[in-house]
Order: structure tokens, then C-alpha cells, then sequence
């Protein structure tokens, strides 16, 4: 599978550095990495396994942005790093013993009311909000919940992350991006070791693929900084219909 055509092993990086930017903004880059890796052939398992490796490298470039700008602070967050770690390493050895189509009619439900919520809610903004839950809480509930769904499932993880951020510990859109670039990228190394472990990683294409993910994140990490709210809010609402289309209509 490492000897792809030279045309699509082109359009595959492309695809990863447009994936990246949209990643970086608002989570669901996976919805165009992974289904231009099935298009080209590569197995299901391998896809998503090559997957993770490209992910990863666009959530590292993102989380490193926000970290530079001061959007994050790593000492408050390090549990919930670590829950999210434990988390998405227990889904993904779920997976392997329990069918993930058991999720498949709820998450674009969930995903189209995340969308409404972006969309009408006029908390979400620049200005943080009132905390709902402090740090343990949300490290159970969404850095261990929201991980575990990563690693067996998968798809709107970015959004849950966000949603959590903004609707729980009451954070503005900015610095919720850069939480949830930090908590994504935990869940994809995560998964990624495991499925390493398993041989399933296609690593020339991967890491051809992830070079462009640092590209199309870089850029997109500067947007976010920049535009704030104006930018992500949008670009959360269309992520999350198109995931749920996606889902729902899985052969459109």
C-alpha cells in the first residue's frame, strides 16, 4: 500500500494540508483526510490507523501555536491531558471487541444539536463565561469521555472537545480552539500507539500526509488567533452538518 500512484499520493498530501487548516480551526479535518485514504484504496484499518499519524502532526503544529500566543496553560490542564490519554487508549482497545455502528444514529443527532448551539447561542463569543464544573469533573467527564469516543469511534471529536470547553468551563472561542487542539492531539497519540503496535500504519504516506497537516494547521492556527469568534463559529457550524451528513449519508 506504500506504492501509490504518484498522482494520488499528490493529492492525498493536498488533501492533508487543507485538512489541517479546517483542523485547526475547527476540528473535523478527518472528515477529508480519511475518506480521500478509502478512496485511495487503502484498507479501513490502515486508513484510519494513517489516519492518526497524519492528525496528529496538524494537532501538535495547532497546540504549539496556542501555547507560543499564550492561549494555554498546561499546568491546569495536565489531568485532563492525562484522563484523555487513558480515555482514547481504552476505546481504542474497545473497538476491537464491540461494533461502533452502535454509535452511528446518535453522533449526527448530537452533531446537528452542537451546530444549533454554535449557531444561536449568544455565549459563545470571545468573552469566557461563567465555569460550570471545575477541572476534575471535566477530566472525567469530557478529557477521559470524549477520548475514549476518539479511539472507538471517532468523527465530531473536535467539536465534543469545544463544546465541553465552551459550554462547561465557560471559555471563549479562542481559547477553547487551543484546549481542544491540546486534548485532540493527546486522543490521536493515544490511538496511534495502538495501532502501531498492531502494524496497521502506512508511516512514508502518514508522515508525507502530516508534513502538509503542519502546513494547513500553521496557517490555520494564525487565523484563529487573529479573527477569534468570528471565524471558528461559522466554521463549527458547517463542520458539524457536515459531519452529520456525512454520517448519515455515508454513501453520498
Amino acid at each position: 500500500m506504500e506504492l501509490l500512484a504518484a498522482e494520488t499520493w499528490l493529492l492525498l498530501v493536498m488533501v492533508a494540508a487543507l485538512a489541517g487548516f479546517v483542523d485547526a480551526i475547527a476540528g473535523g479535518g478527518g472528515l477529508l483526510a480519511l475518506p480521500a485514504l478509502l478512496w485511495a484504496g487503502v484498507p479501513p484499518l490502515q486508513a484510519l490507523a494513517t489516519n492518526k499519524l497524519q492528525g496528529s502532526f496538524g494537532t501538535l503544529t495547532a497546540t504549539v501555536h496556542h501555547l507560543r500566543h499564550g492561549e494555554l496553560k498546561l499546568a491546569a490542564l495536565w489531568p485532563t491531558v492525562a484522563l484523555t490519554f487513558c480515555g482514547a487508549s481504552a476505546g481504542t482497545l474497545t473497538v476491537q471487541y464491540l461494533p461502533n455502528r452502535l454509535l452511528e444514529p446518535l453522533i449526527p443527532v448530537l452533531l446537528i444539536g452542537f451546530a444549533l448551539y454554535f449557531l444561536f447561542s449568544p455565549r459563545v463569543g470571545n468573552d469566557d463565561a461563567r465555569q460550570r464544573i471545575g477541572l476534575p469533573a471535566f477530566g472525567v467527564l469530557i478529557g477521559f469521555g470524549v477520548g475514549f469516543y476518539d479511539g472507538f469511534f471517532g468523527p465530531g471529536t473536535g467539536s465534543f472537545f469545544a463544546l465541553g470547553f465552551v459550554l462547561l468551563l465557560g471559555w471563549n472561542l479562542r481559547r477553547a480552539t487551543g484546549g481542544t487542539k491540546l486534548l485532540n492531539f493527546t486522543s490521536n497519540i493515544a490511538s496511534l500507539l495502538f495501532f502501531a503496535f498492531g502494524g496497521h500504519v502506512l508511516w512514508l504516506l502518514g508522515l508525507s500526509m502530516g508534513l502538509a497537516q503542519v502546513a494547513g494547521a500553521w496557517v490555520g492556527s494564525h487565523l484563529v488567533l487573529r479573527h477569534g469568534s468570528r471565524l471558528i463559529r461559522p466554521f463549527l457550524v458547517v463542520v458539524c452538518l457536515a459531519l452529520s451528513a456525512k454520517l448519515l449519508y455515508p454513501a453520498g
